[in-house]
């Protein structure tokens, strides 16, 4: 790895982090859709779905999260095209700049606009009623989930950016992504699904990534959940990256 990897990631993102700051309806617009689907379930179908005892929101708000994330992530795919198509990376290459940090750059700059998206999502979700007894630890393990989970789907976007032939096609991966939640736990109970979907929901990952979540802002025993989740999570990661690595390097090779 260049010596200067960390430094030379550090300037990039702070470049990456400028365009966001200079254009904030992107946190505004990633989170239009997730706040959209919070309201409409809580107030329009919460009434007629039973969910277990206490709050709906409770119940719905980890699914949302993961919403909130696999809807930012297109940006990233978005912002990457325009960097490839720009010819920006052919500047960077003349540069004695680490290659992986241009895209370490942009991925760490999802998971802070994320991270702010998210932060918005919660707030929404206290005022709609979201209350949670969950201490420090139960919340830095949501954090670290959510986090992981960010940097899984972001490698994905990454891929799609980089092997995108238009600015369309960068970000519209991300619509099955943000659909891939409503086929699991995170709006009703899997027991309440017909035969086939429900065997598709219990064993896809968002179901164990949300039960987890759920568990752990309830203060109730979050079991095998947690594992399966970070497993979920890391093996995604792992693949995405090895996968946008090689992509990356095939192009500008």
């Amino acid at each position: 790895m260049n010596t200067h990897f960390f430094s030379d990631t550090t300037v990039l993102l702070g470049r990456s982090l400028r365009h966001i700051t200079r254009s904030m309806d992107t946190i505004i617009t990633t989170t239009v859709m997730p706040i959209a689907f919070l309201l409409l379930f809580v107030y329009v179908f919460g009434g007629a779905i039973q969910a277990g005892p206490g709050n709906y929101v409770d119940y719905l708000l980890p699914g949302i999260l993961l919403i909130t994330i696999a809807s930012g992530i297109s940006y990233t795919a978005y912002r990457l095209f325009l960097d490839m198509k720009s010819g920006i990376f052919e500047r960077f290459q003349s540069l004695p700049i680490a290659r992986s940090s241009v895209l370490w750059a942009h991925v760490l700059t999802s998971l802070v606009a994320n991270l702010a998206s998210l932060l918005v999502v919660v707030g929404v979700a206290l005022i709609m009623g979201f209350r949670s007894g969950a201490g420090v630890l139960a919340w830095v393990a949501v954090a670290g989930v959510l986090a992981v989970f960010t940097l899984a789907l972001t490698w994905l976007a990454v891929i799609a950016g980089l092997c995108a032939k238009t600015v369309d096609g960068a970000s519209a991966f991300s619509y099955p992504l943000i659909f891939l939640p409503f086929i699991s736990s995170a709006f009703v109970p899997t027991a309440t699904m017909p035969g086939p979907i429900r065997a598709f929901a219990e064993n896809q990952p968002v179901t164990s990534i949300v039960n987890a979540i759920r568990a752990l802002l309830a203060q109730q025993p979050v079991g095998t959940s947690l594992w399966i989740a970070l497993a979920w999570c890391v093996g995604l990661l792992i693949s995405a990256y090895a996968i946008a690595m090689a992509v990356y390097h095939g192009k500008i090779s």
